[in-house]
């Protein structure tokens, strides 16, 4: 828990009083590896705060899976879209491994955003970063090699994602043929 306050202090100057409103509306959650925590067309009702663990979103389209996103330790994760219009999800959102989690709701942070202008702003700079995070992403995208979309993601993901998700996975989250992800794998040292 103090790394969700050290996080929270320096994200938006979040005083003591004001991590002590927030946690009290937190509940702490424990998923087993390969639980959907959001299935698509349920609605994202909860924001986490990842302690230990991993997860991804992701899109199945006619049996086939698109990963969408990862997330690990120390992280905030949700399907975005689903959770701030509260609408169905269009995502599954699921535990790769077990993990441990704090979860908000979309009310109490609601809720949260009318008593501080700090809450407020958290809501903001989540919403800001998760723009960057999918406007990077869809540049990348479009506009690099195989090679070095992995190269990207070996740089910018945190190491535990890189070497602890599966191969496919990795695979459709780059846009890539698995098969190429090996042959690109065998050419790559990750240190």
């Amino acid at each position: 828990m103090d790394e969700l306050k050290r996080l929270l202090h320096d994200l938006i100057g979040l005083t003591e009083n004001e991590f002590q409103i927030f946690y009290n509306r937190l509940e702490r959650k424990e998923y087993k590896a390969k639980t959907l925590v959001i299935k698509e067309g349920k609605k994202a009702k909860d924001l986490y705060f990842i302690e230990s663990g991993f997860f991804r979103t992701f899109k199945n389209i006619e049996g086939k899976e698109f990963t969408t996103y990862f997330s690990c330790d120390k992280h905030f994760i949700t399907v975005f879209d689903s959770f701030i219009y509260q609408t169905p999800s269009l995502e599954f959102l699921e535990a790769i491994e077990d993990s441990v989690v704090y979860k908000v709701s979309f009310e109490s942070l609601t809720q949260l955003y009318k008593e501080s202008s700090n809450f407020e702003k958290f809501g903001r700079v989540l919403a800001e970063q998760n723009h960057l995070c999918a406007q990077q992403r869809a540049l990348t995208m479009q506009t690099k090699s195989a090679k070095k979309k992995y190269l990207d993601f070996i740089k910018n993901y945190d190491k535990k994602i890189v070497l602890r998700a599966p191969q496919y996975q990795i695979a459709s989250f780059l846009g890539i043929a698995a098969e190429s992800l090996s042959r690109i794998r065998k050419e790559v040292t990750i240190s």
